[in-house]
Formats: structure tokens, sequence, C-alpha cells
């Protein structure tokens, strides 16, 4: 199985790679395969809406989103996360996100999502509920853990001191692989839920 983990931050070796760390440490020990891949210092640019993804398959803009696309569409679960910045999540990930959840024509369905929130002291609730919704409309469930999925440190290297946090980072990581594992036993025996044609409700009509 395997994990595709986007780090939004644009720190090499900062607070939220010690996070992510230890979720890697716990996927390795499952024999759950990863790829971390840094986007927060990347050049990335936000959505256009100009729908060339419907007719050409892919973003318009040939950069890290389309370089991503075929690692999520293999992956069963996704771990995005980022450093929050004024109560909200780095702005170049979300740009990311935008862009590689709308230009993607796969399924998603039951491919398990999980994001993480690094602060300094507030705003982790709310990158965490921000960086959800990528999931929740997309069918994809969304992992868990014993607390909000954050880790806080100001200085690179403070993350190691919470140690409430990096343990709800190894949960969360146990936790996603169960799931991962339990949606492929079930994909197998009962096959993915059934679909309804999309009904389209526009508020103008």
């Amino acid at each position: 199985m395997k994990v595709l983990i986007i780090n939004g931050s644009p720190r090499k070796d900062g607070n939220t790679s010690i996070a992510l760390n230890e979720m890697v440490k716990v996927f390795a020990a499952e024999e759950i395969e990863t790829e971390v891949v840094r986007v927060g210092s990347m050049d990335v640019r936000g959505c256009i809406a100009c729908g060339t993804c419907h007719t050409k398959g892919k973003c318009v803009f040939d950069d890290i989103v389309n370089e991503l696309a075929p690692k999520f569409a293999e992956a069963d679960g996704l771990v995005v996360a980022s450093p929050v910045y004024y109560a909200s999540a780095n702005a170049t990930l979300i740009a990311c996100l935008d862009r590689l959840f709308f230009s993607t024509s796969f399924d998603k369905t039951m491919k398990v999502g999980a994001s993480v929130a690094v602060c300094r002291r507030g705003g982790c609730s709310a990158t965490f509920d921000e960086l959800n919704k990528y999931f929740t409309i997309s069918n994809m469930p969304v992992a868990s853990s014993q607390y909000w999925n954050s880790v806080h440190g100001l200085e690179p290297g403070d993350a190691v001191k919470d140690l409430e946090g990096l343990q709800t980072m190894r949960t969360l990581a146990r936790n996603m692989t169960f799931l991962m594992k339990s949606i492929a036993l079930g994909k197998e025996k009962y096959g993915l839920p059934e679909k309804e044609a999309w009904q389209a409700t526009h508020f103008i009509r």
C-alpha cells in the first residue's frame, strides 16, 4: 500500500517535517510505502478556472501539480500537512491542492485522507478544518487520532518537545493504516459504494 505525503512547509527540516517523520516511521513499521513531497518552497500558482483540465486531462500549468497527479492516483492514502499562517494553511499548499483536486478526474472514493497542522500556538484547528475539506468533497474517509492532528513549535526543532503532538502523529498513522487495510478488504468483498448521478443544484435557477 502507498501513502502520498504533501508537505506545505517552505522549511526543509522544519517542525512540519518533524511531525511527518513520526508518521513515516509508523508507516514503515506497518510496511506502508510512503513518498514525501515538499511543495512549500515551490513556485505554484493558483487555479484560474480556465477549464483546460477538463479537455486535456491535466492542469494547464505544467508544474508539480501534474507530477503529483499520478502519484495521488496510485496512492491508497493522502496526507497533507502545513504550518499555520494567520490561522490558515500555507497559500502555496492551498494553490497546489486546489489545482490537484480540481484537475484530476480519477475516482478518489475511499482513498484515506489525513491533514496535519503545525503552529506556534493558535490556528491549528482552523487549518485542520480547511485541509479536511478537500477530502470530504471527494468521497475520501478522513483519518482521526487521539487529538486533533496538530503539533506545536516555533523555532526549528521545537516540535520534538511536543510529546503529545508527536504521539498524536503516531496514532494518526496507525489509524490511517488500519483504515486503508480495512477498506482494501471491504472493496474485495463488497466493492465501492453505489454512486448516483450527480444532481447539480445552482442557487440562481
